[in-house]
C-alpha cells in the first residue's frame, strides 16, 4: 500500500510537466487532429472578413498584401474552426520565426543530437520570452541551418512548403556575421505565413510537436511572456486570468505576433496570428484582438443558429 501511495505521488508530481497544466496539451483522439485546411469554417471566415473590412486601414493593407491574419477557434477541441486572410502570403517576420529554432532544438535534443544543458535551456527561454538575439544566435549555431531547414521541411510538419507559399524559415543569425541560408521563394532570411504559424500552434496545443512531453516543455517555455506588447497588451487587459503562449517580432515596418490564448472560460481559447508591413503595425496588432474575439463570438452564434 505504501509503495502504491508513493507511486501515485510520483505521478502527480511529474504529470504537470509531461501533460501540461490547465488542459494543455489537449487530450483528444488523434482522429480529431486534422490538417487546418480541413477545419476551415465558412462562418468564421465570414465573420473574420467582416470585422477586418470594417476598418479602412486594415482593408487597404489586406488588399495590398501588407497584412495577413489567421485564427483557430479551440473552444471545442472536437469542432475546431480555422479562418485566414492572405494566409499563404509569406512575409518577413523578424523574431517570430524563433519558434522554428525552438522546435528544431527540441527535435535535436530528443534525437540525441543536442545536449540539453542548463545553458541550452536558459537560451531557449531567453530566445522566446525576451526575444533575446544573442541567445537566438547561440541556438542557431548549436543546431545549424541544415537542421533548421530539415525540420521545417520534414514531411511530418511541412512548416515550409514551396507549393503553398513557403512558411516558417530561419536562414540568418540574429546579429552580424556568419553565413546565410535564405529561403528559395523570396530570398527572405526570417519568414513566416500565418497559415503555417497557426498550424505550429495547433499542433503544439495538441502535443504533436516532437512528442507530447516535448510539446509540454515548449508550452512552458512559450508561456508567461515577458514582453507585454502587441496581442499580449490587449489580452492582459480584457482577460488577465488567461494563460498566454506567444512569440512576436518587429523590424523596420515589419511587425508580427502569434499567440495561443487559453482562458479559464472555454469560450476564450484560440490561436491568433498576424503579419503586418506598416509603420503602425504594433498598434494595428494590439487593435486586432477585440474584433477577432467578436468574430469568434459571432461565428459561434451562427453555428448555434444553424443547428
Amino acid at each position: 500500500m505504501k509503495n502504491k501511495f508513493l507511486f501515485v505521488c510520483f505521478l502527480l508530481s511529474v504529470c504537470p510537466f509531461i501533460y501540461g497544466q490547465n488542459g494543455l496539451p489537449i487530450k483528444i483522439n488523434d482522429s480529431k487532429i486534422k490538417p487546418l485546411v480541413e477545419l476551415s469554417s465558412s462562418d468564421l471566415q465570414a465573420t473574420l472578413e467582416f470585422e477586418i473590412n470594417k476598418n479602412p486601414e486594415w482593408k487597404s493593407l489586406i488588399a495590398q498584401k501588407k497584412m495577413a491574419v489567421g485564427i483557430v477557434d479551440l473552444s471545442n477541441p472536437n469542432q475546431v474552426k480555422f479562418a485566414n486572410i492572405n494566409g499563404n502570403h509569406m512575409m518577413y517576420a523578424a523574431s517570430l520565426p524563433k519558434i522554428a529554432i525552438l522546435l528544431t532544438a527540441m527535435d535535436a535534443i530528443e534525437k540525441g543530437e543536442l545536449k540539453e544543458t542548463s545553458d541550452v535551456k536558459k537560451d531557449m527561454r531567453l530566445m522566446i520570452s525576451k526575444s533575446n538575439n544573442a541567445a537566438s544566435t547561440r541556438m542557431i549555431d548549436r543546431v545549424g541551418y541544415d537542421k533548421l531547414e530539415a525540420v521545417m521541411t520534414d514531411p511530418k510538419y511541412m512548416f515550409y512548403d514551396e507549393n503553398h507559399g513557403g512558411g516558417l524559415w530561419v536562414g540568418k543569425r540574429y546579429g552580424g556575421g556568419g553565413d546565410t541560408n535564405r529561403e528559395p521563394l523570396k530570398n527572405l532570411s526570417h519568414a513566416a505565413t500565418v497559415n503555417q504559424v497557426c498550424r505550429y500552434y495547433y499542433l503544439l496545443a495538441n502535443g504533436k510537436l516532437v512528442n507530447r512531453k516535448r510539446s509540454a516543455q515548449m508550452l512552458k517555455i512559450m508561456g508567461n511572456p515577458e514582453l507585454h506588447h502587441k496581442f499580449v497588451n490587449t489580452v492582459e487587459q480584457i482577460a488577465p486570468e488567461a494563460d498566454l503562449y506567444r512569440k512576436s517580432g518587429s523590424w523596420s515596418t515589419y511587425h508580427s505576433d502569434s499567440i495561443l490564448v487559453w482562458g479559464k472560460d472555454t469560450n476564450r481559447r484560440y490561436i491568433l496570428v498576424a503579419l503586418v508591413d506598416d509603420s503602425n503595425g504594433e498598434q494595428i496588432i494590439r487593435g486586432l484582438v477585440k474584433p477577432i474575439e467578436k468574430a469568434l463570438k459571432k461565428s459561434k452564434n451562427l453555428t448555434l443558429a444553424s443547428n
